[in-house]
């Protein structure tokens, strides 16, 4: 009569990947139902186009509050060259009736890691994008692109006004000043 091995088989690196997924949707919170990314492994999107920006329930309704996501090592290409160029973004808004869930917010911004385009483009589109998604009272985008040709580039848009009795701190970026 054979034996039979009492070893177990070694899990895949997929099979480990897809168990923890499953485990992860099931300790989800009433709050997380309906996410497809938040606590499952997700791989960077390609592109902008093919990333999922998620949103959560505000739950402070009704408080005029400010919630910032600063962004020190974004990265995309150069429409012209396909050289990389960097930038610092900070985005400030007022929420409405939605909150951007951080990590999709992650995974949409180093989507633009392959992608090229012109530096106000980007700012504006990553802007726009959450607009589109939030409905905000309020926002505004920094982007402080680091100099490409020895020409630094920074591109502000706001959408909205800015609402009344609510701190709105300085973005905090120094202008560009090179060496000297």
């Amino acid at each position: 009569m054979a034996k039979r091995s009492t070893k177990k088989a070694a899990k895949s690196p997929a099979r480990k990947m897809a168990e923890a997924a499953e485990s992860a949707s099931k300790k989800q919170s009433p709050k997380q139902k309906g996410l497809k990314q938040l606590g499952k492994p997700t791989a960077l999107p390609a592109s902008p186009d093919e990333a999922l920006l998620e949103r959560v329930p505000n739950p402070h309704l009704g408080t005029a509050y400010v919630a910032r996501f600063t962004a020190p090592e974004f990265t995309c290409l150069c429409p012209v060259t396909g050289q990389p160029d960097f930038a610092h973004f900070v985005l400030d808004y007022a929420p409405g009736d939605w909150l951007v869930e951080s990590k999709s917010f992650k995974l949409f911004l180093g989507s633009f890691r392959n992608t090229a385009a012109f530096h106000e483009d980007t700012t504006l589109k990553i802007g726009k994008a959450i607009v589109d998604l939030l409905a905000p009272t309020w926002l505004r985008i920094g982007g402080y692109w680091f100099p490409r040709g020895g020409i630094p580039i920074d591109v502000f848009w706001q959408h909205g006004t800015e609402p009344e009795g609510t701190w709105i701190p300085d973005q905090g970026v120094a202008p560009y000043r090179g060496r000297g």
